[in-house]
């Protein structure tokens, strides 16, 4: 293409500008290139993880100075110069990538469904390269000036949506997002430009598919990356725009070229290009300010003096609009903001087009528009001329503006200006009337109270100011409504009352495309009257609801009261009420309704239909400038009314979405499939066909059997595929296989091998062992035990006699001895004092205190157990003052050696008969008394604390110097287990003649018992044993698995849950129905489970952290990451492990699981296996803390809201809290001074809070300056509280009275949990999907662990071989 002089100067310019104003027409803010099927776009194909075939270009473009012939377009907002990667090795990471990224909107993106287009081609046509040149000419008017691209490449998002797991009836979201990204360029230099339009960006991130229930959105990035460097997780060089959502919420107000929503980067050239250059001569431009028409067209810019473009090695700056400056001007940018496009700095505008006569959308903005902007920010909207001038009238002396009532609006809410007032409106990602704005899809929560005065068939019921709580799901139109406390025989005669928790069911209704629920019309300020007639007896009852608008927590406050008589209903009576739809109509300030509907009184097997009529009207103080629906049908898709007896609660449950009111005959028919109508047996699947035809299928383990399908019996066939040792059972549609009784899953995991010997011996007796107060019984292999003589006692086990110690002469000169049966005494004769093995003459001048070596030379017989230092008869030598010589020689043998200061033989220096003795005394390192070899030689040094001996135990060691397992007492004869610190293990002590305890070796265990079974259990004694017929108890099958169809007691109401227990959403059936409910849990047909054991960890300090499934262990060396030890210490097959903590007394790590909805421990000792605490009252329990002190633990619900402590088994239980909690995680304890900390990362009002571990003395920390306070450590050392937030990249610290706040490091990716040791912290990172050490001191990152299983990290805890503060 042939250009004159003219393509860079002011002719080519009046032309952009023709070009911009009319693209700006269409879409004010800005004006995307054009794009789609008309202009001969690609179109990617639908999908979660789609990449494009190369496209082939006509010109090579430079990317970063490299030239690149062939571009690739992907789901995920991402253009690259190669092929894609599974999107699992860079969806979720941060910057930099290991591939080229040119990144417009980075996250998990999904077109899957229908869900939006992504198109892309290249261009040179003269309109599209015009527009191009205008925005980078604008972006860099120094350098590029008179830049004129010669080809173009553009991809479009157009309305895709972010990937969601939905549950079966779950409707995908409807927030999509628009964007756009061109490369304009020449032989020399290429461009990237970014356009977001207005309202484009629905969402600003996406959830990991690996979150499960854990409550988590990951940003999208903005930027590009080079993707090259010898280790790309951290060489390369990039260039971030945004990575978190205040950058994020940026991009469509603000820009870098002075038009809101464009962002311009220089990104390759032919010169030397080592960085992405943005534009605004390398700062970010702020949305040029007007005033008034004359300076329309001129555009003031302010500089960043800071760099934005990062050098290797270093995280990616955002790049977020500054304060203005008064730096020089650069040149204005002329005519390239479209006409009539308001551009003052953040502002926003109204999200709804008001239509036009013709069909049309149309929006006027004036053309100085009066704006307010203080957190609140105006716009300023021409009337609409065919507004009805009597609904509201203003006189312009008294017309209100922004400036004035802003304060009216939400904080989440911008203020418009019309001719006649003012009107507030929620911004994207919230709904309400403007005053009262809620995040959408959020759970909100409604709290309120009921009076009435009500006459129930001859009786008067009063009840004042009893309980409402109502809980709202927002993403699926689902509410329950509970009042507790109406007196009977009110609360079983309002069952069929069900518009008292109907008003919910509008209010957050789900909306369908072009609808509003009620809580986006009237806000949370309104009252409704509702008037319900009861037939046949014409009883009439009126209701009065009051909304008295958002508490602090976005609580509605509501008021009920209910007057006039209703029908008695008998007690043995349900209720049941069919899906129903109801036609509402909306005028500017009131809302009305009016319907027939019918209800069902079931006892037994006899049914009543009856029905009442109701007329509801809603009033409101609604914005006068807003456009209603004339009306709207609200669905409901489920209705259940319960009144539980025992708690005295009256319960309204509602599924319900409203969308636009048209005639039933334009719907066009549902397959029986799919609005399960159809007649196919339970056991079977239906398959829809063409139209409303459908086929009945068989599922897996059926066979048709005539019209119907039966279970095959696998067993019986011989299908199934047990081992030996296995019995196979059937099950309905499937088979089970289960090691007989004695029985255990072989090591092959294919058959099953005996557990244990038959019998023990040593267990029933049958061993020929002398009694148990003289020996003790061994098993061995192959079932004979072995027997040994017990200390005290001389013998080979089967006869033991006592050994007369007294005989040997163990006492001191001055001291007599007592022999005792297996023990002995010495007591000092009379005018001497001591222990009696050394005595001190009382009178002057006593004599000094034997040292050890001295007192050994006096009685040399007295030879300590174990490797001994001396052979049998050897005399010590001591210097002169009565140490221990360093070299000792035995006088008869010859052999010589080295000795410590206790007298113990070095390992390696004994030297044989003739040869050169050793040489001693040297200043080599010698191997120091273990603590059990220091108790034997100076038994009375007993450690402080709960003793594990008694007074007067020599405790046994092994050859290595450490605690033998068993422990017994030489003359008490009580038998007990030890640590490894030879701490006495609880309940283990045995009785004088009693079989010892088995120590050392976990015994065989019966089958844990199931969730399924542990919840069962647990409702049985919470109903007393004995449940009544209304009251649901979960059914189990005979392997202990959830039975795929539960039914509510006698209700008749079933429903199909999963693996979990969980029920399947769209599977609950009305009575006289059940769904066809399949298992969900593959059977164990081919191998049996192996024990989930802990792999034991080698001694030592090292770190243990959770990732889905496992748990994994990370040692360190000091402080330095040891990653080539790290391994799993334990696997646990269906679990989602998130919060982990470590009793460092007991040596057990314990965790919660949000998929199993538990709390679990399990020993470090070899083959420990994990032992359940906790496994009822869970919904998704996450943070986790030990008081290793106080032998209890504290965990966080994030979603019951609640914070609660138990004992360290599961014993004392109780909630320390369950209000002003949003969204609770991470918890922290400091046992010694008997403080809790915790995180609530509200996104509204994140805080820090803290409180006694009793729950006394609760406040507020910090809540000021974070953002997700994900992870929260206590330092026991420097008594400091630090958390990592996601939100704002902090790592922090405080002190624990909030004081002396400081920021460790201010760039992190995504951190989830984090905990100090020594003078590093250790987090886990979402972004890197690793373990992250930072230095306390500098706050650098100085190493990170990538296991080599890619998947998210959770918890993170320490380990000590000790415990802080009280070393062992």
């Amino acid at each position: 293409m042939c250009r004159g002089p003219a393509g860079g100067g002011g002719g080519m310019l009046v032309a952009v500008l023709t070009v911009l104003a009319a693209v700006g027409a269409a879409l004010p803010r800005p004006g995307l290139l054009p794009h789609g099927p008309a202009r001969g776009d690609a179109r990617l194909r639908p999908g979660d993880d789609e990449s494009s075939p190369g496209v082939l270009l006509r010109r090579a473009l430079r990317l970063y100075g490299r030239a690149a012939r062939r571009l690739y377009v992907g789901t995920n907002g991402v253009i690259s110069t190669q092929d894609f990667p599974r999107e699992t090795q860079y969806v979720d990471d941060d910057f930099p990538t290991d591939f080229p990224v040119i990144a417009p909107f980075l996250a998990d993106l999904d077109t899957s469904g229908d869900r939006g287009n992504i198109y892309y081609r290249q261009d040179n046509s003269p309109d599209v390269l015009d527009q191009a040149a205008g925005y980078i000419q604008a972006g860099f008017p120094r350098t590029a000036g008179s830049f004129v691209p010669t080809d173009a490449f553009i991809a479009t998002w157009e309305n895709v949506g972010a990937y969601q797991e939905l549950s079966q009836g779950a409707e995908p979201s409807e927030k999509l997002n628009t964007f756009q990204a061109v490369l304009a360029y020449d032989d020399k230099d290429t461009y990237a430009i970014f356009l977001y339009p207005d309202g484009g960006l629905q969402f600003l991130g996406t959830r990991p598919k690996e979150s499960y229930n854990v409550q988590l959105e990951l940003p999208a990035r903005v930027g590009f990356s080079r993707g090259d460097g010898d280790d790309p997780k951290r060489d390369g060089l990039f260039h971030s725009l945004a990575s978190s959502e205040e950058a994020l919420r940026h991009l469509e107000r603000e820009s870098n070229v002075g038009v809101p929503g464009v962002w311009v980067f220089h990104v390759g050239s032919v010169a030397p290009l080592e960085h992405v250059e943005p534009g605004g001569d390398g700062g970010t431009v702020q949305s040029p300010v007007h005033h008034g028409l004359g300076d329309y067209g001129r555009a003031l810019y302010s500089r960043n003096n800071r760099a934005s473009t990062e050098l290797p090695a270093q995280r990616g700056a955002e790049a977020t609009s500054p304060h203005p400056d008064h730096g020089p001007r650069a040149p204005a940018l002329l005519g390239i903001v479209p006409k009539g496009l308001p551009v003052s700095p953040g502002q926003e505008r109204s999200r709804r087009l008001h239509p036009d006569e013709d069909g049309g959308a149309r929006q006027r903005y004036s053309a100085n528009p009066s704006s307010y902007s203080s957190g609140h920010h105006g716009v300023g909207v021409e009337e609409d001329v065919h507004f009805n001038p009597d609904v509201f009238t203003y006189s312009a002396a008294s017309k209100e503006t922004c400036a004035q009532h802003h304060g009216r609006c939400s904080p989440h809410a911008f203020c418009t200006d019309y001719a006649t007032g003012v009107c507030c409106h929620c911004r994207a990602t919230y709904y309400g009337n403007g005053r009262q704005c809620l995040p959408e899809g959020a759970v909100h929560r409604l709290n309120g109270k009921v009076s009435g005065s009500l006459t129930v068939g001859r009786a008067s019921v009063h009840f004042q100011d009893v309980d409402l709580h109502a809980y709202i799901v927002g993403s699926d139109g689902r509410t329950y409504t509970a009042i507790s406390g109406v007196p009977q025989p009110a609360a079983r005669a309002l069952l069929p009352l069900l518009p008292i928790g109907g008003l919910f069911a509008w209010l957050f209704a789900l909306e369908e495309p072009g609808a509003e629920n009620g809580f986006s019309i009237t806000g949370a300020e309104f009252t409704q009257s509702l008037e319900v007639t009861f037939y046949p007896g014409e009883e009439t009852v009126h209701v009065t609801q009051t909304a008295e608008g958002l508490g602090p927590d976005n609580y509605l406050n509501l008021k009920t009261h209910i007057q006039g008589q209703v029908p008695f209903l008998p007690e043995n009576v349900t209720v049941h009420i069919a899906p129903y739809k109801e036609l509402y109509h909306y005028s500017n300030s009131a809302v009305t309704s009016s319907a027939h509907r019918e209800y069902i009184l079931a006892a037994g097997t006899a049914n009543q239909t009856l029905s009442y009529r109701l007329r509801q009207n809603v009033t409101f103080a609604g914005c006068p400038h807003a456009r209603l629906p004339a009306r709207q049908r609200l669905s409901v898709a489920r209705a259940f009314a319960l009144y539980d007896g025992q708690e005295h609660v009256l319960r309204y449950a509602l599924a319900a979405r409203v969308g636009s009111a048209q005639d039933d005959a334009e719907n066009p028919p549902v397959n029986p499939c799919h609005d399960n109508t159809h007649v196919c047996e339970v056991t079977a699947r239906c398959q829809p066909g063409v139209g409303m035809e459908y086929t009945c299928e068989c599922a897996a383990g059926y066979r048709r059997d005539g019209r119907g399908c039966r279970d095959v019996d696998e067993c019986a066939e011989g299908l199934s595929q047990c081992g030996p040792f296995t019995v196979c059972l059937n099950v309905p549609g499937s088979y089970r296989c289960e090691c007989r009784s004695g029985y255990r899953p072989a090591e092959d995991g294919q058959a099953c091998v005996p557990l244990a010997p038959a019998s023990d011996p040593c267990e029933d007796g049958s061993h020929p062992c002398a009694p148990g107060d003289r020996a003790r019984c061994l098993p061995r292999a192959g079932g004979r035990p072995a027997c040994e003589c017990l200390p005290g006692y001389t013998g080979d086990g089967i006869d033991c006699s006592d050994v007369d110690e007294c005989a040997e002469n163990p006492c001191d000169p001055a001291a007599a001895c007592y022999n005792t049966p297996g023990s002995f005494s010495c007591r000092c004769q009379p005018g001497y004092e001591g222990d009696g093995f050394q005595c001190t003459h009382t009178a002057e001048g006593s004599t000094q205190r034997l040292t050890p070596c001295q007192h050994e030379r006096l009685y040399p017989r007295a030879v300590p157990p174990g490797p001994s230092p001396v052979n049998n008869g050897h005399v010590p030598q001591c210097d002169e003052e009565g140490r221990y010589r360093p070299l000792q020689c035995h006088g008869s043998t010859g052999h010589c050696w080295c000795v410590d200061a206790a007298g113990q033989e070095i390992a390696g220096t004994r030297t044989v008969p003739g040869s050169t003795p050793p040489r001693c005394g040297s200043p080599e390192p010698v191997r120091q008394l273990t603590p059990c070899e220091h108790e034997r030689l100076y038994p009375r040094a007993v450690p402080p604390g709960p003793s594990p001996v008694g007074d007067g135990h020599v405790p046994q060691c092994d050859e290595e110097g450490r605690y033998r397992p068993l422990q017994c007492h030489g003359s008490t004869g009580h038998c007990w287990c030890v640590d490894a610190a030879g701490q006495e293990i609880a309940g283990t002590r045995t009785v004088p003649g009693s079989t010892p305890p088995r120590c050392g070796s976990p015994e065989p265990t019966e089958r844990p018992r199931t969730m399924c079974e542990r919840w069962r259990q647990s409702l049985m004694e919470h109903y007393g044993g004995s449940p009544r017929r209304d009251q649901y108890v979960p059914q189990c099958e005979a392997g202990g698995a959830f039975t795929p169809l539960q039914c509510h007691g006698d209700s008749g109401y079933c429903w199909c849950v999963d693996e979990s227990g969980r029920e399947i959403q769209g599977t609950r059936s009305e009575p006289g129905s059940t769904p066809p409910c399949l298992p969900s849990v593959a059977p164990p047909s081919v191998r049996p489970s192996p024990r989930p054991d802990v792999s034991p960890p080698a001694t030592g300090t090292f770190l243990l952290y959770a990732q889905g499934q496992q748990i994994g262990y990370l040692p360190l060396n000091g402080t330095r990451l040891q990653k080539e030890a790290a391994k799993t210490l334990l696997s646990l097959h269906g679990s989602i492990v998130v919060g982990i903590d470590y009793d460092c007394r007991e040596k057990t790590i314990y965790w919660t699981d949000v998929a199993g909805r538990t709390i679990s421990r399990a020993s470090l000792e070899p083959g420990a296996e994990p032992e359940t605490v906790i496994n009822s009252g869970l919904i998704s329990p996450e943070g986790l803390a030990v008081d290793h002190l106080r032998r209890a633990m504290f965990w966080t619900d994030s979603g019951l809201d609640k914070i609660e402590r138990a004992r360290l088994d599961g014993s004392e239980r109780r909630v320390l809290f369950d209000t002003e909690l949003v969204n609770p995680r991470a918890i922290a304890v400091d046992p010694v001074r008997g403080n809790l900390y915790w995180t609530d990362w509200n996104r509204e009002a994140p805080k820090i809070e803290t409180s006694t571990v009793n729950g006394a003395n609760r406040r507020v920390l910090v809540n000021k300056d974070i953002g997700l306070p994900n992870g929260l450590t206590f330092d026991p050392f420097s008594k400091l509280l630090c958390w990592a937030d996601a939100g704002t990249k902090h790592l922090e610290c405080t002190f624990p009275d909030g004081m002396g706040r400081r920021v460790i490091q201010n760039n992190l990716n995504y951190p989830f949990s984090i905990i100090s040791y020594a003078n590093h912290f250790y987090h886990t990172d979402w972004r890197r999907d690793g373990v992250i050490a930072i230095d306390k001191e500098t706050g650098s990152f100085t190493d990170e662990y990538l296991p080599e299983q890619r998947s998210h990290l959770y918890g993170i805890t320490a380990v000590y071989p000790y415990c802080p503060g009280a070393r062992k």
